[in-house]
């Protein structure tokens, strides 16, 4: 195992900046995995962290494919980590949307260029991601229908699910998206969780990312089987919005299997106590995902359940 510095500079703020990342085996870039690039991707960054602890007693018992490279980066934006902000800390730009980056721009523009000089590459590329709103997941494979993506090789996660989306506008500016563009096949992985930390989701997410590296060959490191992967998309989707604001009382968690009618939540009223809107399940399905902050705002997604018919 080699640690590098990927990208450096002085912080207004405690040490100076750095991206680390750990590099393994040698040979041909052959993947490369990211975890961390947003201030609250706690889980993120605990299930790279697990991952480097591995390879490196993988490395140890030469169980690493002598034509491999595997590059780990488990924190992009330890700043924001450390000042517990999501995006970054001085201007609220996020790194995740500055990709390919511009070495001459803005801060994050330069740390977005500096990480995609080291990560396009590769052959394969998995981030661990997170989603922009508040909530648990049921842990998947999430793809950009680019024209690019190989759900067939995103089977080999094993994890119950591959979501496949059409892009929009502004994901032109992801890592994921620009990957594909620059001939990698890019995976992203929703560990279940942000800002919060469960051990068993992200040893889930472990096993998968171990399963797929194993399945191409990359290491020898024989796993327990997953899921057989069934491939969902937003038409497969049904959106569960707040009619209420209040405090929000979850009554069921992702990867629950709803009947149609089911009481989901309720939204209280945060001054006499009166129940403002009982959520019910408007089909029958499982639990996607479920949103678990205790205020909620009117017409906020809260659930999104995948339909089963």
């Amino acid at each position: 195992m080699e640690k590098k510095i990927i990208y450096r500079m002085s912080s207004p703020y405690r040490d100076e900046f750095r991206i680390s990342g750990y590099e393994f085996g040698e040979g041909e870039k052959t993947v490369a995995i990211i975890g961390a690039m947003r201030g609250d991707e706690i889980q993120q960054q605990y299930v790279c962290a697990q991952i480097v602890k591995r390879l490196m007693k993988i490395e140890k018992d030469g169980k690493i494919d002598k034509g491999c490279k595997i590059l780990v980066i488990p924190n992009a934006n330890p700043f924001s980590m450390n000042l517990e902000k999501r995006f970054w800390s001085m201007d609220n730009t996020d790194i995740n949307r500055m990709f390919p980056g511009y070495d001459k721009g803005e801060t994050t523009q330069r740390i977005a260029a500096a990480l995609f000089d080291t990560l396009k590459n590769y052959t394969y590329g998995i981030q661990l991601a997170s989603f922009y709103m508040p909530g648990e997941f049921v842990p998947h494979v999430r793809m950009l229908d680019t024209g690019y993506q190989d759900t067939a090789d995103a089977k080999f996660f094993e994890l119950p699910y591959i979501y496949v989306r059409k892009p929009r506008p502004y994901d032109s500016t992801m890592l994921n998206y620009n990957w594909q563009i620059w001939n990698t096949f890019a995976f992203s992985i929703y560990s279940g969780l942000t800002n919060q930390l469960n051990t068993d989701l992200a040893e889930e997410t472990i096993h998968a990312i171990f399963r797929f590296m194993n399945s191409k060959r990359i290491v020898t490191d024989l796993q327990r089987h997953g899921y057989v992967s069934e491939i969902v998309t937003d038409d497969n989707h049904v959106v569960v919005r707040s009619k209420k604001a209040g405090i929000y009382t979850k009554l069921v968690s992702a990867n629950h299997a709803v009947e149609k009618g089911d009481l989901l939540a309720r939204i209280i009223d945060p001054y006499n106590g009166d129940t403002l809107d009982e959520i019910l399940s408007p089909c029958k399905g499982i639990v996607f995902f479920a949103h678990y902050r205790p205020l909620v705002l009117e017409d906020t997604i809260i659930f999104r359940i995948i339909e089963v018919k």
